[in-house]
């Protein structure tokens, strides 16, 4: 029975994007810790001013946890399908243009920010938050960075190590540079054609193209305005966003031999500019909705948005997702 289910995940392709589907597992679950529990009356989502040890160590003992069920369950029901081998590395930068990164850009930036949150929640000084908490995404990934570089099917990457690093680099240096998070790393994701030509390699359902299909990704670095122009009278809530996406992929290179028919999409990036809000930034006396926007503030808000490609110019999207 085991091996009939792993035989229909293979076909779907999802072993092919178990890291991506780690990331976001992990992400989802961990933030969740963050916000304390929602339910809970204010005062306990209440950073603590001074160092709350069972709150610390509750942190840490969860944290490990997860790792541990995450890494075991990696091991046993996707890497163990694969002929392991010497430690080898792979050069994957050339690939899906590059949106492939910058999911791991996000994604480091991302658990970084709730690991730092998480003990800055449990009254850890701020050096040791940047330290050991905003660290989290960089450990996280790299781990499972290891775990290819020990399986035939994959391989070590640099360019996604790299990737993580400039994820966590960019966390770690606002909060060094102005003390808070100016720019924010974003999120938004539309269903696209390209999904139903390839569904193992793109998904199938809007779940899963979500994770696989590069095509309907936008990465965003949404900028706070008011945080840069103190004196001016933007509200505060109000981004300015540039993101990035790709589109015409259907395979990972330019062209690939597919069911014996040879793929050859009209792929190409495309850049986008638009305005955004920073959920985190919006006035409310409520712990529970603070907590609450700032784990939606991942996702960027829809807006109209102007998008530049070296196919059609300048093109505008009265809302874009």
């Amino acid at each position: 029975m085991l091996e009939n289910i792993k035989d229909i995940y293979r076909r779907k392709g999802l072993i092919d994007n178990m890291k991506q589907l780690g990331i976001w597992i992990g992400l989802f679950i961990l933030m969740p810790l963050y916000n304390g529990a929602q339910s809970k009356l204010d005062v306990f989502l209440k950073p603590s001013d001074t160092l709350h040890k069972p709150r610390r160590n509750a942190v840490i003992i969860s944290e490990a946890s997860l790792a541990t069920i995450t890494f075991i369950g990696l091991d046993q029901l996707w890497y163990a399908d694969f002929p392991r081998s010497k430690f080898k590395t792979t050069n994957d930068l050339n690939e899906w243009l590059q949106m492939d990164k910058m999911g791991h850009v996000f994604s480091s930036y991302q658990l970084g920010k709730t690991g730092a949150n998480l003990l800055k929640w449990s009254g850890v000084g701020k050096k040791d938050q940047l330290l050991y908490g905003a660290t989290l995404g960089l450990g996280f990934l790299s781990a499972v960075e290891i775990l290819d570089g020990y399986s035939e099917e994959w391989g070590f990457s640099w360019s996604d190590m790299a990737a993580n690093g400039l994820g966590t680099g960019l966390f770690i240096g606002q909060e060094f540079l102005w003390n808070e998070q100016r720019i924010t790393m974003k999120y938004s994701f539309h269903q696209t054609h390209y999904a139903a030509l390839r569904p193992d390699k793109l998904g199938d359902g809007l779940l899963e193209e979500a994770l696989k299909d590069y095509n309907g990704q936008t990465y965003w670095l949404s900028a706070n305005i008011h945080s840069f122009f103190k004196k001016s009278r933007v509200p505060k809530w109000l981004n300015l966003a540039f993101g990035y996406g790709a589109e015409g992929m259907i395979t990972g290179k330019n062209e690939e031999v597919v069911d014996n028919l040879l793929i050859t999409p009209n792929r190409r990036r495309q850049f986008y500019l638009s305005l955004d809000v920073d959920l985190s930034r919006i006035q409310t006396n409520s712990r529970f909705l603070r907590s609450l926007f700032d784990v939606f503030n991942l996702i960027k808000v829809p807006f109209p948005t102007l998008e530049f490609n070296g196919k059609n110019g300048i093109k505008l999207h009265y809302i874009y997702f």
